[in-house]
């Protein structure tokens, strides 16, 4: 892998080992291990198969699991290290009391619980059982998603519960619901190799899912033309036959401009259009003005690329589109993505071989998670919480009063905003760092403070459980069995290969005491993972995202089974829509038309450039983990901001220098990196950091009305060069301590 363009990749090659966090030293065997369990990689939505080898009850090193379909033994950087959390001195060990004046304590269990439970009991009582709320993360395999939402509703029974989803999948989500009915990726990734034509937009593939990556090449091998679209030239754009270098949040101009170029140069599938699509008219009515010049003058890419990818893309006989959370984190997010799908549509080109569309699933299981427990406004197997069937059938699989079963609740961030409004005064999480991840981060950290309780679930003491009044320790993604659904809709089984350390325990044994303290234990009499699969199962069937016909045996045989599976003897599917028999009510796909507007934060004379912000290759999401593992830090020790040549000429601002970034949230300061390779007008920050290195320090609390996804992507600030040239190896060092 290329080391990092700057001195900062000298300083640490020198000082390599005054960047390592404590790492366990002395493991006897290391090279002799008890057990291979296979298994999958605990980050994003691409849940590579890997073996993790254990000793003494310690995950001590890995191999590749060749047999895996998807990644075939191949790994990222992340995956390659990510065992070395395991035995990590930072892990949360036993539960802890925030004592006033004293700090954090430790307690037993039992204490813990008792406290915990009488605090939520209080609160309910005084303000209502809607003003205790629940977070949760998409980290947690489907059992313990499903356990989460029947826990906040059986349990808590408040309607205030959501999750870390709610930063990633949400509108694709909500624009797979509107044109599909169902929301999941169309087809497995083998697919894409086949394909003639690939766009990849506001997907940073090459850094954020690498073991992808290979499937793009291997379509580029076959001759596939690849478009990207994306403001950076990311990895994957430097090898694209077209890259699109777009103003960021004018995605959906881009898409109704080549839907536009498509009709009037009768690229259709008129077929496919008339017998298996409703709203088509319109859509097209919707872009009808979109020219190529008007495109081009809205987009900032040049009107020839524009019509370039148009060809390619209306004349090919295969093609594949994919998107990630560079068109999704907007307040127009679902609109992008439908604007997506109508070209997709128009084409014809999806339920065939190698023509498909799909999201690629950010956070481990953030496709499984968000079907079938933590969303506010979702009840297991994707149904609809406030459709009447659906809420009787989840009762009845509950064995509650569908009148009992709380209605849609607030989202992730809405919940940070009704702390403000103190209309929630409690609040319980489960492996989510909203303080680092969400939008306007010091406004999320008033809101934690005038919380009354806070107890927090998590295996390392994040920034956001530093504001806990009690920590419970729980456990790692190879500390508990299970299953979790990657980003192709493959439902694959994590496998049990250590015990938690110390007194900490497996989350499923600290919510099901928990439920039993609140007096729902009838409820979560749960013998292991496996059973509660089993109820998940149930509770699915007949919903869009039915897992019914699923079982461990058969996951275990078949290496994943694709859902919708209905029934025991169905072989999954790892195809949608071969029978052109959609999942919406008039059984056909459906077109949405869309228009273009602004973001929610324009540029102005004040604010004159765009902010965007995303992932980098060796950080995951708030960096919970992956700060604590020595070689991923060393890789990316902190963040930059990316500027071009040309905007940073402008400014006098030179290579290195800290640069104020200041939006109407706030201001923070980053070393410039001066890139070729980002449009003039737009910077680029890694949201990975906390404290004074956050990027959402930065972001705003602007959410799209249909999904409630915050706009990242777009935030109007200016720059204001410091004159000081950035101390790369004291910020490196000190970065421990950030």
């Amino acid at each position: 892998m290329a080391k990092l363009p700057l001195p900062v990749q000298q300083i640490i090659d020198q000082f390599g080992p005054t960047l390592h966090f404590p790492e366990p030293e002395g493991i006897v065997g290391r090279d002799e291990p008890d057990r291979v369990v296979e298994t999958h990689c605990c980050f994003c939505g691409m849940q590579c198969g890997i073996k993790l080898l254990a000793k003494d009850n310690r995950v001590v090193g890995f191999e590749p699991w060749m047999e895996f379909p998807f990644n075939e033994g191949r790994l990222c950087p992340k995956g390659v290290q990510r065992y070395m959390q395991d035995n990590h001195p930072d892990r949360l060990t036993t539960p802890l009391l925030n004592k006033m004046g004293v700090g954090y304590v430790p307690s037993s269990w039992d204490d813990a619980m008792e406290h915990t439970v009488a605090e939520i009991q209080r609160i309910q009582a005084t303000y209502g059982r809607d003003a205790f709320a629940m977070l949760s993360g998409v980290s947690l395999t489907n059992e313990k998603s499903y356990m989460v939402g029947k826990f906040a509703r059986t349990a808590l029974r408040t309607k205030n519960l959501d999750y870390n989803g709610r930063l990633c999948m949400v509108s694709a989500g909500a624009g797979n619901k509107k044109a599909f009915g169902l929301d999941r990726t169309s087809n497995n990734y083998t697919d894409l190799a086949h394909a003639e034509v690939i766009i990849v937009t506001g997907a940073n593939v090459s850094e954020t899912f690498p073991t992808l990556t290979y499937w793009l090449w291997q379509a580029r091998d076959n001759g596939a033309k690849i478009i990207v679209v994306d403001p950076r030239m990311i990895p994957l754009a430097r090898t694209a036959d077209i890259h699109l270098d777009i103003r960021p949040g004018t995605d959906s101009a881009l898409f109704g401009t080549i839907l536009n170029y498509m009709v009037q140069h009768d690229m259709l599938d008129h077929a496919f259009i008339a017998n298996h699509t409703s709203g088509f008219e319109e859509t097209i009515a919707a872009v009808k003005d979109y020219t190529l010049e008007w495109g081009a003058e809205i987009t900032g890419a040049k009107k020839e690329k524009i019509e370039a990818a148009a060809k390619l893309w209306g004349k090919a006989s295969t093609s594949f589109l994919l998107h990630a959370r560079g068109i999704e984190h907007h307040t127009k997010g679902v609109e992008n993505v439908l604007s997506c799908i109508n070209i997709v549509l128009a084409s014809g080109r999806i339920g065939r071989p190698y023509c498909g569309y799909g999201t690629i699933t950010g956070q481990g299981n953030g496709q499984g998670g968000r079907e079938h427990g933590h969303k506010c406004d979702q009840l297991p197997g994707n149904r609809d919480i406030e459709n009447p069937e659906h809420r009787q059938y989840i009762a009845d699989v509950w064995g509650i009063d569908e009148k009992d079963l709380p209605g849609k609740g607030l989202s992730a961030y809405e919940i940070i905003e009704a702390i403000h409004r103190n209309e929630i005064k409690g609040l319980i999480s489960i492996c989510f760092n909203p303080l680092v991840s969400l939008p306007n981060n010091n406004y999320v950290r008033e809101a934690l403070e005038k919380l009354e309780f806070y107890v927090g679930i998590d295996f390392f003491m994040s920034e956001t459980m530093r504001h806990c009044d009690v920590i419970l320790p729980g456990s790692l993604h190879e500390e508990e069995e299970g299953t979790v659904t990657t980003a192709e809709g493959r439902v694959v089984r994590i496998r049990k290969v250590v015990e938690p350390p110390g007194q900490a325990r497996a989350d499923s044994d600290i919510l099901m005491e928990l439920a039993r303290r609140l007096g729902a234990g009838d409820k979560f009499a749960f013998a292991d993972s496996e059973a509660v699969f089993n109820e998940l199962r149930v509770a699915s069937k007949g919903g869009t995202a039915d897992y019914y016909g699923i079982t461990y045996e058969k996951i275990e045989k078949n290496m994943g089974v694709f859902w919708p599976c209905p029934d025991l003897d169905h072989p999954g599917t790892p195809r949608l829509w071969e029978d052109r028999k959609f999942k919406t009510p008039d059984g056909r796909a459906h077109f949405n038309p869309v228009q273009y507007h602004p973001s929610m934060d324009p540029t102005d004379d004040a604010y004159p450039v765009i902010l965007t912000t995303g992932r980098v290759v060796s950080q995951y999401l708030s960096g919970t983990q992956t700060r604590r593992i020595g070689k991923l830090v060393q890789q990316f020790a902190q963040p930059f901001l990316e500027i071009h040549p040309m905007l940073a000429d402008k400014l006098g601002i030179q290579q290195h220098e800290e640069v104020q970034v200041i939006t109407k949230r706030g201001e923070a300061t980053f070393p410039a990196n001066i890139v070729e390779t980002i449009r003039e007008d737009t910077v680029f920050i890694p949201y990975h950091w906390p404290g004074r290195k956050s990027a959402n320090q930065l972001t705003s609390g602007f959410l799209d009305p249909i999904s409630k996804i915050p706009e990242f992507k777009v935030s109007a600030c200016r720059l204001v060069p410091t004159g000081k040239i950035a101390d790369v190896t004291k910020e490196a060092i000190d970065y421990k301590s950030v």
